[in-house]
């Protein structure tokens, strides 16, 4: 299940102060998908990196770990799903949050209070939760405040 603090979404326009990296190593992608997701109406500014299983997670940016969870082994395309989605919540500098979901069962690295470096492996891509229309494997990221609105992610190449 998504964090309780995903609540209210607005497309705002606003971007990242802080800049990210990453949270895949490219060569490992198969696919991005900005908008193709339904969930992405709700998510706007959201990012699918269609991956396969087991492939490692990097923090995008130095933060403190504020949630996990990796009990789950189910997903699938219909919202009922939603409650099985393990996921790594991040706190960043400038009250930004960085969210990774969809990791595999007892696949996440990391747990809460850890405090994480950039580039740091904290999880393992999964299927679980709800997958809505992307059916492969994916790492569902995105970045936001609380009172949740999500930015568009600057990001260092």
């Amino acid at each position: 299940m998504r964090p309780r603090h995903l609540i209210t979404i607005k497309e705002s326009g606003a971007k990242t102060k802080t800049s990210y990296y990453y949270p895949i190593d490219k060569d490992k992608v198969e696919k991005i998908y900005i908008r193709r997701s339904r969930t992405h109406r709700i998510y706007k500014n959201a990012i699918d990196y269609v991956v396969p299983i087991g492939t490692p997670i990097k923090a995008a940016a130095d933060g403190l770990v504020i949630d996990v969870k990796a009990d789950s082994n189910i997903g699938g395309s219909s919202r009922k799903y939603e409650k099985y989605e393990n996921f790594i919540e991040i706190r960043h500098e400038g009250d930004e949050y960085s969210y990774y979901g969809h990791i595999k069962k007892n696949g996440a690295q990391v747990k809460i209070g850890d405090k994480i470096k950039v580039g740091q492996v904290i999880g393992f891509s999964g299927a679980t939760g709800w997958l809505a229309n992307i059916k492969e494997p994916h790492l569902h990221f995105m970045v936001g405040r609380y009172k949740y609105e999500t930015l568009k992610i600057r990001f260092k190449l």
